[in-house]
């Protein structure tokens, strides 16, 4: 079975539209962003090319998400994310990322999960406020790890205090 046939397909013409062959309409990158949200299985191919372009528009969302509102990656981040494509961590930079973003989602998950499940219980339960408060220290300290190990403090920064 082709990778691409249990996926909704996304044609990227060379007048730079996407056209959403599974909805037979013109999408925007809006659009695209909403299937990500969604958790719905996508590609992107090059009309011309045929050449799969996903993470091209992928990039370009990132890009736009960062330019408007609050930017999730500071400029010193950025700068040593490019870092990692000059030297040979590059591989192992690339797969502690993926690791701490699938962690980092699997737990946002599951703490989403245990809210709507405590909120649906009693919402005003002490036991709810215990958990609540339990998981909210333990998200700080995997996130603080996350940011340790991977290097991600600049000198000019302050770390967070260790317990």
């Amino acid at each position: 079975m082709n990778e691409t046939s249990a996926k909704r397909v996304i044609k990227k013409y060379p007048n730079r539209r996407l056209y959403d062959t599974n909805e037979s309409k013109y999408v925007t990158l809006s659009d695209v962003r909403k299937l990500v949200l969604e958790e719905t299985p996508f590609c992107v191919i090059d009309k011309k090319t045929g050449e799969d372009i996903t993470r091209s528009i992928l990039l370009q969302i990132i890009i736009e998400q960062e330019e408007g509102g609050e930017p999730m990656f500071s400029t010193d981040a950025l700068q040593q994310m490019i870092g990692f494509y000059a030297n040979s961590a590059r591989s192992l930079a690339g797969d502690f990322l993926r690791t701490s973003v699938h962690q980092f989602y699997d737990q946002q998950k599951r703490l989403q999960e245990q809210v709507t499940s405590a909120m649906q219980l009693n919402p005003v339960s002490s036991l709810f406020a215990d958990a609540a408060k339990r998981n909210m220290e333990l998200w700080q300290k995997m996130q603080e790890s996350f940011i340790k190990s991977g290097g991600f403090y600049n000198a000019k920064e302050t770390k967070p205090e260790e317990e």
